[in-house]
């Protein structure tokens, strides 16, 4: 499944733009589902059908964090907007990929007390992106105003963990694609929704379940672990403690049936499991919970490190009990 992960996580897919994923994902799972769509705005719908004549869902969202050129100034370089959730620290130093073009990002400053002012005071305003050419007319080649970058880094392999770019949310995609693979038998039909712009708005969510008669939804998707030096003291979950069940985020309230029956359904099948009150965010359950008159919705959550910068961090035991438990809930009365 390591393989999965890196070539899904190295994918460029920022939100609006995740063709490329949506593509991969098609290709892997073709084969193994009774019917699959692209509807559309662009989310990619599949279905593995049961007998019980229940209906859950599973989200997983294809997109990643950006930027977006927005002014090309005279040598090159660029300035940027963020899509979705960017710290400005996360950014300098780092490298883009804009579609293929690579950049680096340097911070402005043209005397030593300005550059320390703009340190301590970082945002889009003082930064900009440096994509190897010299004039303005060159940048325009190759990142015209609009064009859309990622994160560049590349998916390491620890062993007990995982570090790369767009863990949030190709972490959640490829449990899916996972899960699709093993299922058999499954009691429920099963809807496999991979999802568009979850980082600007929970976008996706709110249509992909319209046409369809959704008894339960689970968004599975990453959350912050508290378990590095110094974290916030307010939460708990840790890389290797399990899948997280969500009891609540900013966005949501998990239904209190639904947590009932994850959580049980790990337990009868021996799934390592850690609950979740996550004190900021929030998740694709929130557009379920709005979707038509309401479909019932929780959040499992992958405990991840660094989240919405170059380098987040899984632990992979996590992602496999991710897998079985999203197997386990196929076959899972309620």
């Amino acid at each position: 499944m390591k393989e999965l992960i890196k070539n899904i996580t190295e994918l460029y897919g920022p939100s609006g733009r995740e063709h490329k994923v949506r593509e991969f994902i098609k290709k892997e799972i073709n084969d193994y589902v009774d019917e699959i769509k692209v509807d559309k705005l662009g989310n990619l719908i599949a279905i593995k059908k049961g007998s019980s004549g229940k209906t859950v869902l599973f989200d997983a969202h294809m997109d990643e964090i950006g930027v977006v050129v927005t002014h090309i100034i005279d040598g090159g370089f660029l300035k940027i907007e963020q899509v979705g959730g960017q710290y400005p620290f996360n950014l300098v130093g780092a490298r883009l990929n804009f579609n293929g073009r690579i950049g680096v990002v340097g911070i402005e400053g043209e005397t030593e007390r300005e550059l320390k002012e703009n340190y301590r005071n970082l945002s889009l305003d003082n930064i900009y992106v440096d994509i190897g050419v010299s004039s303005k007319e060159e940048a325009e080649k190759h990142a015209p105003i609009g064009t859309f970058g990622v994160f560049a880094d590349g998916f390491v392999d620890y062993g007990e963990y995982c570090l790369s770019k767009a863990m949030d949310d190709r972490i959640g995609c490829a449990t899916l694609i996972e899960a699709i693979k093993q299922m058999k038998n499954n009691h429920h039909t099963v809807i496999f929704a991979f999802t568009v712009q979850e980082e600007v708005g929970l976008v996706g969510a709110f249509v992909s379940a319209y046409d369809y008669d959704v008894d339960r939804a689970i968004a599975i998707d990453v959350t912050d672990s508290l378990d590095t030096p110094k974290a916030l003291k307010r939460m708990s979950m840790k890389l290797g403690d399990g899948p997280c069940i969500k009891i609540k985020d900013l966005a949501s309230v998990s239904d209190r049936e639904v947590v009932d029956w994850i959580k049980d359904t790990a337990v009868n099948n021996n799934i390592k499991y850690q609950l979740e009150v996550l004190t900021l965010g929030g998740t694709n359950a929130a557009g379920y919970q709005r979707t038509k008159s309401g479909i019932p919705s929780c959040t499992i959550s992958i405990p991840t490190r660094y989240i919405h910068s170059p380098h987040e961090m899984v632990c992979y035991s996590d992602v496999e009990n991710t897998v079985e438990l999203i197997l386990a809930l196929s076959k899972s009365y309620f």
